[in-house]
């Protein structure tokens, strides 16, 4: 999977768990929680309802009636299930690559304060 879909993957994954539990979040503090642009967050937005991910309606408690509350649907909660599986395998690969890197620099250290490798 090339780095921007991986990107726009993680960046779905984040609004779809945000949205589970805070409905009610604007765009704006949508985008500043995951740290994409608002056109961004726009744009996601647009393609979750298109898919069928997010329903839209009015947020009932706003005073402003142009706020809307972003609703999960059952494809959503679908979606959201399957970006959670995937990102956790991601993660966890990451790990097992950051735990070998650290191993590999811990013998690194240990053979370097021991001399070996010393040109002397």
């Amino acid at each position: 999977m090339a780095k921007r879909d991986t990107l726009r993957e993680e960046a779905r994954f984040r609004i779809l768990r945000l949205l589970a539990d805070n409905p009610e979040l604007s765009q704006r503090e949508i985008a500043a929680a995951v740290g994409i642009s608002s056109g961004a967050t726009h744009y996601l937005l647009h393609a979750l309802v298109e898919k069928g991910h997010v329903k839209l309606s009015n947020f009932q408690a706003s005073p402003d009636k142009r706020r809307y509350a972003y609703i999960l649907t059952p494809r959503g909660l679908a979606a959201k299930a399957e970006l959670t599986r995937k990102f956790l395998a991601r993660k966890k690969a990451e790990f097992e690559a950051l735990k070998a890197e650290i191993e590999t620099l811990e013998t690194d250290v240990a053979a370097s304060e021991a001399g070996e490798g010393d040109p002397g």
